[in-house]
């Protein structure tokens, strides 16, 4: 076995394939790079117009997923027509029920405008045509003519009962009649001398008059509400010739629009009903000291406009960020007055589904989940094609306020949901609804296949994103650096990553050293230096942790030969940053039942997966060396040192290394470090984070000094993903650090231990001196004492009998 070359530790991307000098020489990018299978999705999904092809765009968070998307859309929007403009107006009959009208794409603010214009002329013109002089006139014409009638018949009762010597007296208390002589009233005393008979006949004709004067008064009431009711039907006829006349002129413009007529019908026959309120003056009110003035309202005539897009041509596309379920469905607001919570169409509000109707409406899914109730609205709205605004209060009877029961909106919209893949699977196991409102699905790839023309699309981007930053050009070798970091980000010296954000990052945080550094263009040392800064900035833990190990608390050996024990490799990712933890295992083995005790288990510490790689364990060493005889051990595996949980199989090559070791009583090399999983034939295979893993031993190694033994072993499947520092790469090529590729335990073992591992015969026996045959010779050997146990057992049970 012998070290990977150093060409193969880092795959480099050579400047002089570009013929550019910096990226100001490139043109913008135009085309999406690398998602041809989700954008095809996308444009599939916001294409096909049958029910339920909702989009779901899959992917994690960073990847430009949402920008793309967002860019297609607008294109896509621009040239689809304008939606219709979606009002509420007033329901004469029922106000609790709001009617519903729809009106061409900008009709609405206008409608809107023209009856704001409407009242506002009327409430200045309506008061000084009733303060007019023409108005005066007929209105004192009309009580004139009361009040001559009235006097008229008085006077004849006057008339009369002076022709019978009474007289009509009009008092603050009413009208009384007394009897007179020479038109004086009879005094009392003088009345009582009078004759009997005379009385008589004065009693008499003031009762016939009081009749007469009765029935004069009983008139009055029936006179005066015939007099008031002229009034008021001069007022509704003089409303109504100037409302008729501005309604008439609203009429020409709104001709092709039969609801609007029929609304404004409605208007101008509630308008003659409530004249007076146009007529009544703004009052004053005294607030803590405050004079406020208080104007009358005329709500009901207002247009309460939900959903008008027409000041942006085609489509609309809204983006929702806080989807509470009032946020995307609308809402009911109230007012209180004297202590009462009162409502009325105007203070219905629009959602994101009515700003988004006839479009697209885009939201975080991850978002609606959070907000209770928000993902049934959204479905209960997409599935009923209809948006009902009804507030979570009256749902669910929690209050008992005055609302409305606006008519439902017509819903034709396209939502799009933005989420990680976690969200997508669960919903689809777990929600039966989604899978038939969401049946697209657009998952974004996360790397891209690197070649010479991912190369060049790439330069593209870089300069498209520092053109869109206002960022400084960048030259051929900056672009390679970036590309190779990008490679790096891929974890695959063979793809790029799509990672748009931590690109961006980069870009952003490259030019500003360039400019700290006075650089008219970006240069390499700008980028690497943004890249080293990024770490020092979420390096501390990993420093500490390094220190512990150097300083002894943590113990790694990186030098001597130890049986059972071997260096091993984990990845710690804390947020963004992932560093490499060497860690020691151990194996220890004793005459048992076949038992591999995983003590990290046993101590509730292991993950699933890394219980299951130490039984594969069990099943190799079975396979391997107890075909015709029992596996007569017992082992016990640990992380030393490891006080968290422990999960994934990364370390299971080491772990099997470590108990060959023991079996074998032969020390492994501490110089080495390895790293790998491995399967029930003892094939290595590959694991994640192996730059990270060289990286961290490699430092250990380099703090205390490197021998030019050290090394790691790597899974063979894992080279092409290698991407390491330059420093480690430099101490590889000068032959002071070695990176060995594995591809089964017997290699690993080998290198580990210095001696071949040994391969059986046709009889199933190893080579001398080989390790597997150290092993199987323990094996048999731990397997005779069992036989001569079950023999003395036995007999001592025989003798017993």
């Amino acid at each position: 076995m012998h070290p990977l070359e150093p060409q193969r530790l880092y795959q480099s991307c050579e400047p002089d394939q570009f013929t550019f000098r910096t990226t100001a020489e490139l043109a913008d990018l135009t085309e999406i790079i690398g998602q041809a299978r989700a954008m095809d999705a996308v444009y599939f999904g916001a294409g096909i117009r049958q029910e339920g092809y909702n989009l779901f765009v899959l992917g994690p968070p960073g990847m430009g997923k949402y920008s793309m998307v967002q860019q297609f859309l607008e294109t896509k929007a621009s040239q689809e027509p304008d939606p219709s403009d979606w009002c509420y107006i007033n329901n004469f009959a029922q106000p609790h029920k709001p009617k519903l009208l729809r009106l061409p794409a900008g009709r609405g603010e206008s409608l809107r405008a023209h009856m704001e214009e409407l009242v506002d002329y009327l409430r200045s013109a309506i008061p000084a045509l009733f303060e007019g002089e023409e108005y005066r006139n007929k209105v004192n014409a009309i009580q004139r003519e009361y009040h001559e009638q009235q006097e008229r018949e008085i006077r004849e009762l006057s008339d009369e009962a002076e022709q019978k010597e009474i007289v009509l007296l009009h008092t603050p208390d009413g009208f009384v009649l007394a009897p007179s002589r020479n038109r004086d009233v009879i005094p009392p005393d003088e009345y009582e001398k009078l004759s009997k008979k005379e009385r008589e006949r004065i009693e008499a004709d003031i009762a016939e008059l009081q009749t007469h004067l009765e029935k004069i008064l009983s008139q009055l009431p029936q006179r005066r509400r015939e007099r008031a009711e002229r009034i008021r039907q001069l007022s509704r006829d003089l409303m109504l010739s100037t409302v008729g006349q501005m309604i008439k002129e609203l009429r020409a413009n709104y001709a092709d629009l039969p609801e609007v007529l029929d609304f404004f019908n409605q208007v101008q026959h509630d308008m003659e009903l409530h004249v007076d309120d146009f007529r009544k003056p703004d009052e004053t009110v005294n607030i803590s000291g405050m004079t406020v003035i208080t104007q009358q309202a005329f709500s009901n005539y207002e247009v309460n406009v939900l959903a008008a897009n027409h000041k942006t041509p085609g489509a609309p596309i809204i983006s929702e960020d806080n989807p509470t379920y009032s946020n995307l469905v609308g809402r009911v607001e109230h007012v209180s007055q004297f202590g009462a919570l009162v409502t009325n169409f105007t203070l219905i509000k629009p959602g994101a589904l009515h700003r988004a109707n006839g479009g697209y409406l885009l939201l975080d899914v991850r978002k609606v989940l959070m907000q209770p109730f928000a993902w049934e609205g959204l479905k209960r709205a997409l599935q009923a094609g209809r948006i009902h605004i009804e507030s979570l209060g009256q749902i669910y009877s929690l209050v008992s306020t005055v609302s409305l029961e606006p008519e439902p909106i017509p819903l034709d919209v396209k939502v799009v949901l933005f989420g990680d893949r976690i969200f997508y699977y669960l919903l689809q196991a777990y929600d039966p609804e989604f899978s038939e409102l969401f049946k697209v699905a657009a998952d974004f790839e996360e790397t891209i296949e690197r070649n010479p023309e991912s190369h060049l699309l790439y330069a593209q981007l870089i300069a498209t994103l520092a053109r869109k930053d206002g960022l400084l050009p960048y030259d051929r070798q900056a672009v390679a650096r970036v590309i190779e970091h990008s490679a790096r980000l891929a974890d695959d010296s063979e793809k790029l990553s799509m990672h748009m954000r931590s690109i961006a990052d980069l870009l952003r945080e490259a030019d500003y050293w360039a400019r700290a550094a006075g650089h008219a263009v970006v240069q390499v040392s700008d980028v690497q230096q943004a890249i080293d800064f990024q770490v020092r900035r979420q390096d501390r833990i990993r420093d500490r942790l390094y220190e512990a190990i150097l300083r002894g608390t943590l113990m790694i050996d990186t030098q001597g030969l130890v049986t059972g024990q071997v260096n091993g490799l984990s990845v710690i990712a804390l947020g963004g940053f992932a560093f490499a933890q060497p860690i020691r295992i151990t194996a220890t083995s004793r005459f048992g039942k076949g038992d591999l005790v995983n003590i990290e288990r046993e101590a509730k510490l292991s993950g699933a997966i890394h219980s299951k790689g130490v039984l594969i364990l069990s099943a190799f060493l079975a396979a391997r060396y107890a075909k015709n005889q029992p596996l007569a051990f017992s082992a016990s595996l640990a992380f030393e040192q490891s006080y968290g949980m422990v999960e994934g199989d990364s370390a299971s090559l080491a772990e099997l290394c470590a108990l060959l070791s023991n079996l074998a009583n032969m020390p492994i090399d501490q110089s080495l470090a390895i790293t790998g999983s491995v399967n029930q034939l003892g094939q290595v295979q590959a694991i994640g984070g192996v730059n990270e893993k060289i990286e961290g031993f490699f430092d250990i190694c380099a703090a205390r000094g490197l021998t030019g033994k050290q090394g790691v072993l790597i899974p063979a499947t894992n080279v092409q993903h290698l991407m390491l520092r330059r420093d480690v790469v430099d101490a590889a090529a000068a032959g002071q650090f070695h990176i060995y590729a594995v591809e089964n335990v017997d290699q690993a073992i080998a290198l580990l231990i210095g001696l071949p591992a040994g391969e059986a015969d046709a009889d199933g026996k190893y080579p001398v001196d080989s390790i597997n045959h150290r092993v199987a010779a323990r094996l048999a050997e731990l397997a005779r004492i069992t036989r001569s146990f079950l023999r003395r057992d036995g007999k001592h049970s025989s003798d017993n009998q």
